[in-house]
């Protein structure tokens, strides 16, 4: 591994990179210190926990698409080639071939990741960005074309499209997923719930202390069992349910101290 690294002013010095945290742009330099010559790094969670940053920087970085993380833990600077240029003769290819093969580069060499199935992930970028360099992440999206067949009712296109780009960046922001099979289940709801019930599902599951996609899917499955259209229809159910084991507790107590009042009762006959 080099020893020296570069970053891109492009990258960098842009309102884009500058407005995250210190905590979070630390964490980027130290990932592309440590990056081998493709860019892979190995180890993304030692490094957070070496600097003293912590997972929430990590999500930053691959919400903002600057990162790409895989299955296996790695993850790999998607702007690696933009910020370093590494001769021929001294370049050392990576030995994660495996995570390799999933990535495309741009005209711009900037790598995509694509799945293995030839659906392009969450984190795969449009070839538009922003004049600063720095793709959008408005601008990225799951291939409608891989959602085509349950998307056909839908008529605007247009706001379906946008919806999935909010899933996205949703999900990634409540529970911290960038599972490519999670995310499509999720878009799948698309077609039997509004967006609105889909992303107060998610807020609702990122309130647990283990937040996971697995306990979306049941609340989202009552809310289609339910029929609900709207967050008041929701919002009133919770309500209802809260109310009933409010009282459901109080009617326990209740009978708790009716017990303890007739225990009283038959000690005190037994007694005289």
């Amino acid at each position: 591994m080099a020893r020296k690294r570069m970053f891109d002013l492009e990258i960098v010095d842009t309102d884009f990179f500058l407005e995250m945290p210190q905590s979070t742009q630390n964490l980027y330099f130290h990932l592309g210190m440590r990056a081998d010559d493709d860019g892979f790094v190995s180890n993304p969670k030692k490094i957070v926990r070496t600097i003293g940053a912590n997972d929430d920087d990590l999500k930053i970085l691959i919400s903002k698409q600057l990162v790409i993380p895989f299955e296996s833990g790695i993850v790999v600077i998607r702007h690696w080639k933009l910020n370093n240029y590494i001769r021929k003769d001294r370049y050392i290819e990576t030995i994660y071939k495996a995570e390799k093969k999933k990535l495309v580069e741009d005209e711009n060499g900037t790598y995509n990741l694509v799945s293995e199935v030839g659906i392009p992930n969450v984190n795969q970028m449009s070839t538009n960005c922003q004049p600063n360099g720095i793709p959008s992440i408005v601008e990225n999206s799951i291939d409608k074309n891989s959602i085509e067949e349950n998307s056909s009712s839908r008529e605007n296109n247009n706001l379906y499209d946008l919806e999935i780009e909010k899933l996205q960046k949703i999900m990634i922001e409540t529970i911290g997923t960038t599972n490519l099979n999670n995310i499509k289940e999720c878009i799948d709801y698309l077609d039997k719930l509004p967006f609105e019930l889909i992303e107060y599902a998610l807020k609702k599951t990122a309130r647990v202390r283990y937040p996971c996609w697995q306990y979306t899917i049941p609340i989202l499955e009552s809310y289609i069992k339910k029929g609900f259209k709207t967050i008041e229809e929701v919002q009133a159910d919770d309500l209802q349910h809260k109310t009933q084991n409010s009282n459901s507790k109080q009617e326990t107590e209740e009978e708790k101290i009716a017990r303890k009042i007739k225990e009283l009762e038959e000690t005190s006959h037994e007694q005289y």
